[in-house]
């Protein structure tokens, strides 16, 4: 669906002014002006594409938001209301506020085992016919390369702050990060979603390039209920064992999609995803993983579990592909839903394409409500019909928990989301 005149209009007025505001090289405004023109060209993601078959986000944009402004004036910083940060965690901090970076902080490391390269050059390889990713491009103010040096694990996590305020409204935010992990590094990152805003579109992409023997652990955590609508994409490069493990919490938002795509480009590199989604009201959430192995001795692991009610709605679609040359492969995929309302709704799309026959990959998806036999039984033994409800539930999402292989972050999710073992 192109976009319209009106919008097209919109688009080039708000560019023009990010342009004018900032001191981005001429190289790079022309790259970001292609960017702006392949989004235009294509507009919004709706169900026409494979990829959004089940969330049109062109409709979703004009429910829940209607007419965007791209603009966002960056000029003037933000205060922080450091009330936001997790206690009892030491962390290190990126802090987001409306969309401009008002804090990198990391004090617990070492200063010469971490560069933050500022407005790194715009990288114009990953395109992956993603609108969205143009969109990004065309209209993230300032970006950064946070680079972590060969050997080096960092003592405590990373946690992104993601802050909207009411200062904002009917706003498209684009921001950008690339993580580069040298050899036998490591890196823990938490993606915190703290939203006091109301009907902004947040347009996320991370990169991350893990050498040999790299560790990423990426928690991502959207809890707290807001009416904003996201999108989030990581692409995640591994060389030779290397291993990514991401968990996603989507929860809060009225509209969320986490899209993953990893290349497992070196032998015995692996890629574990996890994920829950717990909706309520009208919420509509997804997620998509895409894992390529492309070598010979690789490895992934999915697992995504949902409890849905009122009229919410989860997505989830996740694609094994395997190359020829992928002998060895092993790749697992299972979804499963629990519907505590007849209006609410779980769609899977398990994808498997192979192309070597030495492999084993398996994928799997069972959707149902409480078992009421189980519910009977529990109130048999003294507990009242919430109590048995909710230990089922917590039943049911506890080993995706237990996949969280950092305990101290483990611990943190469970207190966040109130897990009752």
């Amino acid at each position: 669906m192109k976009v319209f005149n009106s919008m097209k209009e919109q688009l080039q007025i708000d560019f023009d002014n990010i342009i004018k505001t900032s001191s981005f090289t001429k190289r790079d405004i022309e790259l970001k002006q292609n960017s702006l023109n392949e989004f235009i060209k294509t507009g919004f993601p709706n169900r026409r594409q494979e990829n959004w078959k089940f969330s049109d986000l062109n409709q979703i944009i004009k429910k829940n938001i209607g007419d965007l402004s791209f603009y966002n004036d960056y000029s003037l910083s933000n205060k922080i209301d450091t009330s936001v940060f997790i206690d009892g965690l030491e962390h290190n901090k990126i802090v987001f506020i409306n969309g401009r970076i008002e804090k990198i902080d990391f004090d617990y490391e070492k200063k010469d085992k971490i560069e933050i390269i500022d407005e790194p050059e715009i990288d114009n390889r990953l395109n992956n016919f993603n609108s969205l990713i143009d969109l990004n491009k065309a209209f993230t103010y300032k970006s950064y390369k946070i680079l972590i040096k060969k050997d080096y694990q960092l003592v405590k996590p990373l946690i992104i702050y993601h802050i909207t305020n009411d200062k904002i409204k009917s706003k498209n935010i684009n921001l950008s990060l690339d993580f580069q992990l040298e050899e036998n590094s490591s890196l823990r990152i938490i993606d915190l979603f703290n939203d006091n805003s109301e009907k902004n579109f947040l347009n996320i992409f991370y990169n991350f390039d893990l050498k040999q023997d790299a560790i990423l652990k990426n928690y991502k955590i959207d809890k707290i209920k807001n009416k904003n609508v996201k999108y989030s994409f990581n692409n995640i490069e591994q060389a030779d064992n290397s291993l990514s493990e991401t968990f996603i919490l989507s929860s809060g938002s009225n509209f969320f999609k986490n899209e993953i795509n990893c290349n497992l480009n070196g032998k015995y590199s692996s890629a574990f995803i996890n994920g829950i989604f717990s909706l309520s009201d009208d919420r509509h959430h997804e997620v998509r993983t895409t894992i390529n192995h492309l070598i010979e001795n690789t490895k992934s692991y999915q697992l995504i579990k949902s409890v849905l009610d009122d009229s919410s709605k989860a997505v989830y679609q996740g694609k094994i592909f395997v190359n020829s040359e992928a002998q060895k492969t092993d790749g697992y995929q299972l979804s499963k839903a629990i519907l505590l309302n007849e209006a609410s709704e779980f769609n899977a799309k398990p994808e498997l394409e192979i192309y070597a026959d030495d492999v084993k990959c398996s994928h799997g998806s069972a959707s149902g409500s409480l078992d009421e036999d189980s519910i009977f039984y529990l109130m048999s033994r003294g507990l009242n019909y919430q109590q048995s409800r909710e230990l089922l539930i917590n039943g049911f999402l506890l080993d995706v928990i237990e996949k969280i292989t950092d305990t101290e972050i483990k611990n943190l999710i469970k207190n966040m989301i109130g897990f009752k073992e």
